[in-house]
């Protein structure tokens, strides 16, 4: 049994990397029944419609089929994510995941996490609106306010991009929050994420970037980058390589999840009294 205590940045990392290693079967098998669908239906969309897109007389039937497709994957994401947490949770307590559970508390959370997404998505449109106003009316003056019309725009896009990421991260551990505390509203979720982050967004924004690159943009980029260096000579191997390119990055999901489970238990232990008694209490365990 695990203990629940503060970690660094790196301690983070590197316990989501061996939580993902230790139980890599169980969190391939949550992935697959998680992801597999909408990835097949994005899959067959992208094959059947999207290559006219790009020409004079595109298909945006392929288009419009493409966004509930991406609504879905968004909702499989979520009950990954909670599966995620109860793996891990689990883990900590000394218990042996199951696949059943963790897709029975996925399930059970999904009208919450969803609304919460939603919420959390129309927070952030509207802020990038608002930014994206500012820098709209500076352009249009600046095509008679001349070099300091230029700094300004550079000024409002710096700290507007800053608001942007300051609110994403104060409400990054809005999931684990819905999945494991009891709420008077799912929307609580934003007072109480914005709260445990507090002091604490530098290191999440960190964490998430971090993740992000690790579980979804380096394997993506060098794996679709190698496939197309070797596709002409060799289009077997090309091929495999674009594939795991496309693959790696739903396998890794899990990690992702696991970096935010375990940065929400960080913050919970440095701000309560948060230990495993808690956790499983919370779950429904103890």
């Amino acid at each position: 049994m695990a203990d629940i205590r503060p970690l660094n940045f790196g301690e983070i990392l590197d316990a989501a990397l061996t939580i993902y290693r230790r139980h890599f079967g169980l969190f391939l098998k949550l992935a697959v029944v998680s992801l597999s669908i909408p990835a097949l239906l994005f899959v067959y969309v992208a094959a059947r419609f999207m290559g006219s897109v790009m020409t004079q007389t595109p298909n945006f039937q392929g288009v419009l089929l493409l966004i509930p497709i991406i609504l879905l994957y968004y909702v499989a994401s979520l009950v990954l994510t909670a599966g995620t947490v109860r793996i891990i949770s689990d883990s900590y307590l000394g218990r042996t995941p199951r696949l059943h559970d963790a897709l029975a508390l996925g399930v059970s959370k999904i009208g919450s996490l969803l609304a919460v997404g939603i919420g959390k998505g129309i927070i952030l449109f509207l802020v990038m609106a608002a930014i994206g106003i500012v820098v709209a009316i500076l352009v249009a003056l600046a095509k008679s306010g001349g070099a300091v019309a230029v700094l300004l725009i550079v000024v409002a896009c710096v700290v507007g991009a800053w608001l942007a990421a300051f609110v994403a991260c104060g409400y990054g551990v809005t999931t684990p929050v819905v999945v494991l505390e009891t709420l008077g509203s799912s929307f609580d979720a934003f007072g109480r994420s914005w709260e445990l982050t507090r002091n604490f967004k530098l290191k999440v924004l960190g964490l998430g970037l971090v993740a992000v690159l690790i579980t979804n943009t380096v394997p993506s980029l060098v794996f679709r980058a190698l496939g197309g260096a070797v596709l002409p000579s060799v289009p077997a191997l090309g091929m495999t390589l674009t594939a795991l390119g496309y693959v790696l990055p739903l396998i890794l999901t899990p990690v992702l999840a696991a970096v935010i489970t375990l940065m929400y238990y960080d913050l919970r232990v440095r701000r309560e009294a948060f230990d495993l008694q808690v956790l499983g209490q919370q779950l429904g365990i103890i």
